[in-house]
């Protein structure tokens, strides 16, 4: 006995109308997309554009292009103080950001392994103590730390920006790390302990690499707070040598005389060139670490 085979034959008109739907919706979500981008971009390209008008000009122009181009705000803006240079609040924000960096990365991984991995008292307890601080705003928190790096004689130095940072106090990163582990089979555990490995031998040589991408997600997303955090030196930071590429931007603004904006826009491209740079090199890490730790 043969077998039927049944088809079903669509008009050709049919066929065609569906195609043109299809390209035409298709057409349709890429302009809402790029439109999107337009409008997303446009005060950063505005602001690159800005950097080279005269401060004179700058609010006068809306356009993307400046009407007469001068490369002073560059040279202006890269002393903000007499005898305080872009190059020290630089070398200010990449001590502070690296330290954060590393501190945040190995501090939230190894609380991650332990709540992943380990079984101890308390340990749900413990971990829904730790996902309840996420609701926390950093505003309520700042007096009492406050209080607490004077009573340590740590104000006007680093140490409140990058000790905490060893400390695992970025829960989200934490949390984010605990996903991701709980993601890796556990068979590999097993056996590297199988074969005499203990905990921190397996920390180091199993879990470690294996959640390289959502460290790398944890160390990039620390830096750019770190980098463009405000508040946090504006309170422990008095000396301008000490000062970061935030606080240096905020001396182009005087609420009592003429605002230096050419500088300040000109400097604020400068800054966004270490932002830049991070996202291009660790963007396949980035995108890796959080599509496979439940984010979307």
């Amino acid at each position: 006995m043969g077998t039927a085979t049944i088809r079903t034959n669509y008009p050709s008109g049919a066929r065609t109308a569906a195609r043109r739907r299809s390209v035409v919706g298709v057409g349709a979500r890429h302009l809402l997309l790029i439109a999107l981008l337009i409008v997303t971009l446009y005060p950063l390209f505005w602001m690159l554009g800005a950097s080279f008008e005269p401060s004179a000009r700058i609010f006068v122009n809306a356009g993307l292009l400046p009407q007469s181009w001068t490369f002073s705000n560059y040279r202006d803006g890269w002393y903000p103080m007499q005898n305080l240079s872009f190059s020290r609040l630089f070398a200010n924000s990449l001590i502070i950001a690296g330290l954060a960096v590393i501190g945040n990365v190995w501090s939230c991984t190894m609380a991650a392994y332990a709540f992943a991995r380990l079984r101890f008292r308390f340990q749900g307890v413990l971990f829904a103590i730790m996902l309840l601080t996420i609701m926390l705003p950093y505003q309520v928190l700042i007096i009492p730390q406050y209080i607490l790096f004077l009573r340590l004689g740590w104000l006007n130095t680093y140490l409140p920006l990058v000790v905490p940072r060893f400390l695992a106090v970025d829960a989200f990163f934490t949390f984010l790390v605990v996903q991701f582990i709980r993601g890796l089979p556990r068979e590999l555990d097993e056996a590297a302990i199988i074969d005499g490995c203990g905990h921190v031998q397996v920390f180091y040589r199993i879990i470690v690499p294996l959640a390289m991408p959502a460290m790398a997600t944890t160390g990039i997303f620390t830096f750019l707070n770190s980098w463009n955090d405000f508040l946090g030196p504006l309170l422990y930071l008095a000396k301008p040598t000490m000062y970061t590429v935030p606080l240096g931007l905020n001396l182009f603004l005087d609420l009592n005389e003429t605002s230096q904006w050419g500088p300040l826009f000109a400097m604020s491209v400068v800054s966004l060139i270490p932002i830049l740079m991070i996202f291009v090199s660790f963007q396949k890490l980035l995108t890796e670490g959080i599509s496979t730790t439940g984010i979307k």
